[in-house]
């Protein structure tokens, strides 16, 4: 996505190589909805299948800049999704993997849990217990179950007006990853571009954390289709160049506007 998370991109340039221990098949995505036939691993397992995995560099990494009340493995996310691939989707699993001080564990959570079975309170439960917004990306979107549940169009909405600043945050991953999905008729070009004038008049003058949001949506509408993109393009040159502080790292802002006039997309909204 060319988006930045302390710990998440870092540890994704780091990654190990350890083999995952049941291959899966070729080209399955690791969030398909089909479960397993086999039984999921339990917690114990996942924990020590992270362990195995884990990432020296990510671990120093995290030392100096993770919050001391949580534990990590270092690593990145990229393998972190190939072991949830290993794990398999499971809801009972995902609750008893959130519930661990073990950062790499909570992201495996995200990942694997079910979204018929997510709930708006287990939504609203763990929103709270994102690590003031540390799991947010991981949370909303990088392909997480929860922009897959049924009631994530309503909590985008509500979110994203929230007085909460992490949940404004979530509100605007939740529309990125919105924008991707072509199938629900109540996500048409009119529902986006009410969000696109939000951005417009808001995000300058936003928190944080909260412009980062609101410029992932912005990318995320901009490549939806080609009348999205022109009004897309139209917000970003209004809104200039989006500064975001993510801490002591490397990490910027994503560039909109390279995005959204990309020769890749030009082709693609030419006809």
């Amino acid at each position: 996505m060319g988006r930045c998370l302390v710990f998440v991109r870092r540890r994704a340039r780091a990654l190990g190589t350890a083999p995952a221990r049941e291959p899966a098949a070729k080209r399955r995505s690791p969030f398909a909805e089909e479960r397993r036939e086999t039984p999921t691993m339990t917690k114990t397992e996942v924990i020590a299948l992270l362990r195995e995995n884990k990432n020296e560099r990510g671990i120093a990494s995290w030392k100096r800049l993770g919050p001391p009340r949580m534990k990590s493995f270092g690593i990145g996310l990229t393998q972190l999704r190939k072991l949830a691939k290993t794990v398999g989707r499971d809801h009972g699993l995902a609750k008893k993997l959130w519930a661990s001080d073990v950062y790499d564990a909570k992201v495996v959570s995200l990942l694997i849990d079910e979204p018929k079975k997510m709930t708006r309170e287990q939504a609203e439960r763990q929103v709270e217990e994102l690590q003031a917004g540390m799991l947010s990306h991981v949370f909303c979107s990088c392909d997480a179950t929860l922009p897959k549940a049924e009631f994530a169009v309503d909590l985008a909405v509500e979110w994203a007006k929230s007085k909460d600043g992490v949940r404004r945050r979530c509100g605007y991953l939740l529309l990125y990853e919105l924008s991707k999905d072509t199938k629900n008729p109540a996500l048409d070009d009119a529902f986006f571009e009410t969000y696109l004038k939000r951005i417009e008049k808001r995000l300058q003058k936003e928190e944080n954390f909260v412009k980062d949001g609101m410029n992932a949506a912005l990318m995320g509408i901009g490549k939806r289709n080609r009348r999205l993109n022109r009004a897309a393009i139209e917000v970003a040159k209004a809104v200039g160049k989006v500064e975001v502080d993510y801490g002591d790292n490397s990490c910027e802002a994503i560039d909109v506007m390279k995005h959204l006039t990309s020769d890749h997309l030009k082709k693609k909204f030419a006809s």
